[in-house]
């Protein structure tokens, strides 16, 4: 990932020298475990764990420089490691193991902490969205459908529904964090031909990882699940973020970006304050939406298994969670900060001249007795006039002689709070939501 979107965590995660950690510890968690179960001398394993051999970023260079020899990131990684530890001890690491049983479980291990840092920047957005929500939940604005005027909304509406879609994605993260945490260590065919599967479960258990029936490798449908996660949640920030260019139109004017003191909107025109954010999280999430062919594509393996996912993995996994941590830290930041306009909200709805109340007013008209048809001609018609400018909808109305709605009920009708009234329950699944799995941890 470029450094313009890197998180340090994250880039420290998926670093050499935090990968190479994971394989020294997923080493000795199985000599540890063999030592327990009687396999191994505990005496003649001591010296492995008398001291820690450090994986610093000299270890690492060491090991590049004999991966240049062995064309073998994880023999080359082995021999460093047995020479470090310089005792005969050091003949039982990686005793019993093929490569994929090292490196698939450190990889799980790295997603597991990546998704963990993933899900708690989703659990401060989700808190973000939620109280926002709350406080425009009786903001009214106009609601619109195929991008022209519909019927009134609220803004806190429209912000609980984003709250609700991203609990949904924290869901599907969650699932995929729970598939993703497994290891296996069952040998060069899944076979365990060489370590036993109760040896594997004491092994794995130490790493907080359960075992995964596998070939040679964990099955490839677990990342694959992570990789489709991550793409949805990057997808529905994409579509809050739409929603506000959409918004932020000059000609529309309901809510805007933040703008810094000293920011410049427009090399060219001094004037402009350009939804930049909203629109690179847009294009951030088609790169997202990238990773999911291969994703898909690394399911299929030759055999037991081949390598064509191996070199994927290595630029898949590490970016898509930077692209998303990042689309979720900075909507964060975007939704607290963001400029809403409440008077350009209520211009806009004053000036729809009543077409907001069509529909109120057709089936008003229906249930006089006059047939649908009859009437939606006569509210089209009045539609119509108000388009070309000659009034407002109710006022057209209740000078027509066909309507059979007097003036008074054409007044109730024409009520923005009627047409709001029953918003409630959505607000109340918000409530339904506190102090649940995201929000005891604010």
């Amino acid at each position: 990932m470029i450094p313009r979107y890197e998180s340090a965590e994250l880039a420290a995660i998926f670093s050499d020298r935090r990968r190479m950690q994971l394989w020294r510890d997923v080493e000795l968690a199985v000599v540890r475990a063999m030592a327990d179960a009687g396999e191994l001398k505990s005496s003649e394993v001591a010296p492995l764990f008398a001291h820690e051999v450090e994986i610093d970023d000299d270890f690492v260079a060491r090991v590049l420089a004999r991966e240049a020899v062995t064309n073998h990131d994880l023999a080359a990684f082995v021999d460093v490691l047995q020479a470090d530890y310089d005792t005969p001890a050091a003949r039982f690491i990686h005793f019993g193991l093929t490569s994929s049983d090292i490196v698939d479980t450190a990889l799980s291990l790295q997603i597991v902490a990546a998704m963990e840092l993933l899900l708690d920047g989703v659990d401060h957005l989700l808190a973000t969205l939620r109280s926002q929500a709350l406080r425009y939940r009786r903001r009214a604005m106009l609601g619109r459908t195929h991008g022209m005027a519909a019927e009134p909304t609220t803004f806190g509406a429209k912000l609980a529904l984003w709250t609700l879609a991203l609990d949904r994605e924290r869901t599907r993260l969650v699932r995929a964090r729970e598939q993703i945490a497994v290891g296996k260590l069952s040998g060069a065919v899944g076979t365990y031909s060489n370590i036993a599967p109760a040896l594997e479960a004491t092994a794995l258990s130490s790493l907080g990882l359960d075992p995964a029936p596998a070939t040679q490798v964990i099955g490839r449908d677990r990342h694959a699940e992570v990789i489709m996660a991550l793409a949805s949640t990057a997808a529905m920030i994409e579509s809050c973020a739409l929603e506000i260019r959409h918004l932020a139109r000059s000609e529309v004017m309901e809510v805007q970006e933040p703008f810094a003191p000293g920011q410049k909107g427009s090399s060219a025109m001094p004037h402009k304050r350009n939804p930049i954010l909203s629109e690179r999280l847009c294009g951030m999430a088609r790169l997202a939406r990238g990773f999911v062919v291969p994703a898909l594509e690394d399911i299929s393996l030759w055999h037991e298994r081949d390598i064509s996912h191996s070199s994927v993995e290595r630029m898949m996994v590490p970016d898509a969670f930077q692209l998303v941590f990042y689309m979720v830290t900075r909507f964060d930041r975007l939704v607290a900060d963001l400029v809403v306009h409440e008077e350009s909200m209520a211009r806009n709805l004053a000036n729809t001249h009543g077409l907001i109340y069509s529909q109120s007013l057709l089936l008003a008209m229906v249930r006089t007795g006059l047939d649908r048809d009859e009437a939606y001609r006569i509210v089209q018609e009045a539609t119509t006039r108000v388009l070309a400018g000659e009034g407002e909808l109710g006022d057209l109305l209740t000078k027509d002689e066909r309507c059979p709605l007097p003036a008074l009920m054409i007044e109730e009708l024409t009520s923005i709070d009627r047409l709001l009234a029953n918003l409630d329950p959505l607000f109340a699944r918000l409530a339904t939501l506190e102090g649940s799995r995201w929000n005891s941890n604010l």
